[in-house]
């Protein structure tokens, strides 16, 4: 009698994509064509897991825009990820993909463990539309040119992203309050810098 495997889970997905991976690693859409079965919540987890690894740079910047588009797509409700060519193309490279599935396993397996389908009606097709507009203000944020500044969106996306794919309510709503303090915290960082501004030149 053939005992057949359990189903990989995401992040042993992203572990075996890491080892399999030569040294150029694969393009986005490798990566998508790899988890093509696990959509939006999947691809944008994936995308967002190097923006939460302090100092991994480059890798951030490869995969924001990405991320951007496809939590547009979310917020306009198509049904499947699409990326540009110009998008799709760009790559991580096998120590990039590494990287990322320590970092995964490291911040995310005790999320894994505990995961489960709760507040369920969170990850409905309506609510998923208003959550990809949300998330793609985080993923914006990650463009803004200060030191750590991809780390706490980073994983305000990852953890939200991760709820979709679980069907855990709690943790999208965990994964937006973190988003949405970040982005409080970077406008009231901006508000103060340019009321000092004003008050230095006095305007």
């Amino acid at each position: 009698m053939t005992v057949s495997a359990p189903p990989r889970t995401l992040l042993q997905a992203i572990e075996a994509m890491a080892e399999e991976a030569g040294p150029e690693g694969f393009s986005l859409r490798q990566i998508m064509d790899r988890l093509d079965e696990r959509a939006f919540g999947a691809m944008l987890f994936v995308l967002a897991l190097p923006c939460c690894v302090p100092f991994l740079y480059l890798v951030p910047q490869i995969v924001s825009l990405p991320m951007m588009a496809l939590a547009l797509q979310m917020a306009a409700g198509r049904e499947e990820p699409w990326l540009p060519g110009r998008l799709a193309n760009r790559k991580i490279d096998k120590q990039g993909l590494a990287n990322t599935a320590r970092g995964g396993r490291k911040w995310f397996g005790w999320v894994e463990a505990i995961a489960r389908p709760r507040l369920t009606f969170l990850t409905g097709a309506g609510p998923e539309r208003v959550i990809g507009a949300i998330l793609c203000v985080f993923c914006a944020s990650i463009l803004v040119p200060l030191p750590m500044t991809n780390t706490v969106p980073g994983f305000a996306v990852a953890l939200a992203s991760f709820g979709l794919i679980q069907r855990d309510g709690l943790l999208v709503i965990g994964g937006l309050i973190l988003g949405s303090a970040w982005v409080a915290f970077l406008a009231t960082v901006a508000i103060v810098g340019l009321e000092t501004i004003r008050g230095l030149i006095g305007v």
